[in-house]
């Protein structure tokens, strides 16, 4: 069994958008839900047969290519946020553009040059080159490489190689006596957000990061093992970089000027400096990035001196610590910051439940003007979900519960359009919403992945099973035994990195799923310019098939959260999650003098809670008892709410689930029972049991909203 402890993560995996190496670091479930799937093949209903028959992948092809053209960095992209508006309305959606004035940066001159001790000088390519066989890669519209939020600024210095830029990293080269002071840091991609990678730099007296993407992270599939980079090959191409916003997102996403409330006309505006960097940042590519490694060979600490997991890359160099004596970096960065407007798209249709709301949502806005990965896989997926249900429209079909489709812009820069209309519509989705279906980077490779508040678990697993999946094995295996396969059951913990995190920390069930990479598997070109149509009809997923998959499930999914008479929740599953965690915190307590017997005793309160609306749900279905049915629907769709906390987290208002959030070191990855689990981390047994009692309270909470 995979350690679950709460505050781990496995660096390598990948899902989401694309969360440090695409990956979200992710949080093991105890155990596979089921045994893998015996009955085939899947029998579905006359319904659910309309929707799935629906999605054609030849169409999703059309509107990946559609997107895959067009420039939607944030507040640039408002014609394809017209485009899905009229799409949307043509399948019975009643759709808008719903528009913010949020605080972007956007980059205007980037340099980066080494000076070696001989007093030569050398310029570093920080752009990636145009490619013949892949138009949009050379357009002259295309997205200069930055980092979104960056400090604009000039500063030269000696460099030095901190590994992946974690705090653990950071406090390793500090024991060693590493000179840390003045220096620009050369940093790797992987394990936490970038912006967390700056922040880190920044606390440690660096004046500068440049952080390249390294082939040690791609699996089998490398230049150094014999296979060829794209466009000819399914290897990284040397020279493809990752761009990506540096907001220290574990704080507070959104606009950074408007926390907490939205980002409306006349809004006030507070300073950002809390989650904005002070020093200025540049991603570079490996081939970029080797000359500046090989420089510190010989110099500084050796990385077996270190003893870093994963300190070592796969580039011809020794990755020493540095500093080189009169080895220098160069660094310009001029960045523009502005209000400007943004636009979320925003479809929906009624439900004769007017109180009960489900909203399934993805965003627009990419970092290049392909991005048909992320997130524009998802988002051609909710074009053909759309038309799916207009045919159930057509035929006289009103859900349930309102449907609300979104389309985010800016979430690349921290979340910020999901964010923005949360906090306007808060007091609405407290009262009404039951779920957020969220679907970002739905494919980059086979491997299906799923995320989700432990409630969801059981419909979303079993749904699994009613999908064909193209991949393993031919066409003669559900996506459940592909997920099964690809991820051993495991269903993940929500932290952040995507549009469900605002949803969450208001006490919503929240659902992210999506299908990456493996090992073998070609490398997708995560917010690089080679993320494109080219790449993704070629390599990614020949066909659609993928797409049509990933559709076909989510729609499913949609389907029976908006239509079925009793929500179908599980909340005995939530107790086997909370119970699970509850393992992993006494696991990291260890000796440490931290009483957790409150916690323990609110489980097993919510335990009871959780059997006896299980019982109350079967009565309501056996009676028929509309008014009964009623109560049980409410109980579901709020008991999350009490789950929130007033004030947040320690020094971190905004995320407020005391069940799972994402690190305060990781940016991503979900830390559970994090006010305790922080606590325990950094050493503050006050604070750890502090929040045993505000975490047994919360639960307490949800288990009153659930009482019978």
């Amino acid at each position: 069994m995979a350690s679950r402890l709460t505050f781990l993560f496995l660096a390598s995996l990948a899902l989401g958008c694309q969360k440090e190496f695409h990956s979200n670091p992710r949080h093991a479930h105890f155990k596979a839900l089921t045994k893998r799937q015996n009955d085939w093949p899947p029998a579905l209903t006359e319904t659910e047969t309309l929707l799935s028959n629906s999605f054609d992948a030849n169409s999703i092809d059309d509107w990946a290519e559609y997107y895959g053209s067009q420039v939607k960095l944030a507040g640039l992209g408002k014609e394809a946020a017209e485009w899905t508006r009229d799409k949307w309305s043509s399948n019975g959606f009643t759709s808008s553009l719903n528009e913010y004035q949020v605080y972007l940066s956007y980059p205007k001159h980037q340099s980066l040059s080494v000076t070696y001790a001989n007093g030569t000088s050398s310029p570093i390519n920080v752009q990636e080159p145009a490619l013949a066989e892949d138009e949009v890669t050379g357009r002259p519209d295309s997205i200069p490489t930055f980092h979104g939020y960056s400090a604009s600024g000039n500063v030269s210095a000696e460099y030095v190689y901190v590994g992946r830029g974690t705090q653990a990293d950071f406090d390793r080269l500090v024991a060693l006596g590493v000179d840390l002071k003045g220096k620009i840091a050369l940093v790797k991609y992987g394990s936490i957000f970038r912006g967390l990678k700056v922040k880190n730099a920044q606390d440690h007296d660096m004046i500068g990061a440049i952080i390249f993407t390294d082939p040690g992270d791609d699996g089998n599939v490398t230049v150094a093992n014999g296979y060829e980079h794209y466009p000819s090959g399914p290897a990284r191409h040397p020279d493809a970089v990752q761009k990506g916003s540096v907001l220290f997102l574990s704080t507070y996403p959104g606009d950074p000027t408007t926390p907490g409330y939205p980002s409306v006309e006349g809004a006030p505006r507070a300073d950002t400096s809390k989650v904005t960097p002070k020093i200025p940042s540049l991603p570079i590519s490996y081939s970029a990035a080797l000359p500046l490694l090989q420089a510190l060979d010989g110099h500084g600490k050796t990385a077996a001196e270190v003893n870093r997991t994963a300190w070592k890359g796969a580039l011809d160099a020794e990755y020493r610590t540095g500093p080189a004596p009169g080895v220098k970096l160069s660094l310009s960065n001029l960045m523009e910051g502005k209000i400007t407007p943004i636009w979320n798209v925003i479809g929906y249709i009624n439900g004769t439940n007017p109180d009960e709301t489900l909203v399934i949502g993805n965003h627009r806005d990419t970092w290049m003007i392909g991005g048909t990965g992320d997130p524009n896989s998802g988002s051609a997926i909710l074009i053909e979900l759309s038309k799916a249900f207009g045919k159930l429209l057509a035929g006289g079909w009103k859900p349930r519960r309102n449907i609300v489709l979104a389309s985010w812009d800016a979430e690349e820069y921290g979340l910020v359009g999901s964010t923005e209309w949360v906090e306007e519509h808060v007091n609405w989705l407290t009262e009404t919403a039951v779920a957020y279906l969220n679907i970002d980077v739905a494919v980059s490779g086979p491997r299906p992945s799923l995320d989700a508040t432990p409630e969801l678990h059981t419909i979303a697993t079993e749904l699994m099973k009613k999908v064909v999946h193209p991949n393993f094995g031919g066409f003669n295996i559900s996506l459940y035994d592909a997920w099964v396969k690809s991820s051993g059951g495991e269903v993940g913990v929500l932290g952040s990195g995507s549009d469900f995190t605002s949803f969450l920390h208001s006490g919503i069930s929240a659902l992210d799923v999506g299908s990456g990479g493996g090992t073998g598997d070609p490398v997708w070109h995560y917010h690089s310019n080679y993320d494109s149509y080219n790449w993704m009809a070629k390599f990614g997923d020949p066909g659609f098939h993928v797409h049509a998959t990933m559709g076909k499930f989510l729609s499913l999914l949609a389907y029976h959260l908006a239509d079925d008479e009793i929500l179908p929740f599980d909340l005995p599953q939530y107790t086997k999650e909370l119970k699970g965690y509850l393992e992993d915190l006494s696991e990291l307590i260890g000796s440490e003098d931290v009483d957790t017997a409150e916690l323990k005793s609110a489980i097993d309160v919510f335990e009871t809670r959780a059997k006896e609306v299980k019982a109350l749900e079967d009565q309501a279905k056996l009676s028929g008892d509309e008014e009964l049915v009623k109560v049980v629907n409410h109980k579901y769709r709020d008991f999350q709410r009490g789950f929130i906390s007033q004030g947040g987290l320690p020094n971190r208002e905004f995320y407020r689930h005391v069940v799972t959030a994402p690190g305060l070191d990781t940016g991503y990855a979900a830390i559970t029972f994090p006010g305790v689990s922080e606590g325990v981390q950094y050493g503050n047994l006050t604070i750890a049991q502090e929040w045993v009692s505000k975490t047994a309270k919360g639960i307490l909470r949800a288990a009153e909203i659930l009482k019978t």
